[in-house]
């Protein structure tokens, strides 16, 4: 890997199956990838259920961890079981919703439905940017490709070093 690293990140997939073990894991392999062609360090890909307690659980963990950006993955649509965006919303500080709106345009701009219509929310909890992307592999290449020329800005204004 090379270039200077932007940061540390986390990435969670919500998806019942795959944190019950009954599937494996589609898309944190991609989303990693594509996260280390961006310079960031991966702390890892952590699983959780479609359940708010689990979701904000992770998500808190990660922040409390210090990591500078949390990727989740799944649980944006509007099925009973897709609360990604509810368990985010109660743990963020402040919504960045320029950058969820971006990624919906962009998202649905290729194709890739699921990302169109996500509920999914981007936000800042303590100095850790949150961001919620659809489950598709789709959603998640073309909602990479749209978050990661941002966040370098957003992780130098949270840490204060472009004041």
């Amino acid at each position: 890997m090379s270039g200077p690293q932007i940061g540390r990140a986390l990435v969670v997939i919500v998806d019942d199956r795959v944190s019950a073990g009954e599937r494996s894991d589609g898309t944190g392999p991609l989303v990693t990838e594509l996260l280390e062609e961006a310079h960031f360090v991966v702390d890892g890909v952590v699983s959780a259920p479609g359940d708010v307690v689990a979701i904000r659980s992770a998500l808190n963990t990660a922040v409390i961890g210090g990591v500078d950006l949390v990727v989740t993955v799944g649980g944006t649509g509007v099925s009973p079981r897709d609360v990604t965006p509810d368990a985010t919303t109660g743990v963020l500080d402040r919504p960045v919703p320029g950058i969820a709106e971006a990624i919906r345009a962009s998202g649905l701009a290729a194709g890739a439905v699921d990302a169109g219509v996500s509920r999914g929310v981007v936000g800042v909890s303590g100095s850790t940017l949150v961001v919620n992307l659809a489950a598709s592999r789709a959603a998640v290449r073309d909602g990479m490709a749209t978050l990661t020329p941002l966040v370098p800005h957003v992780i130098s204004e949270l840490s204060g070093l472009d004041d």
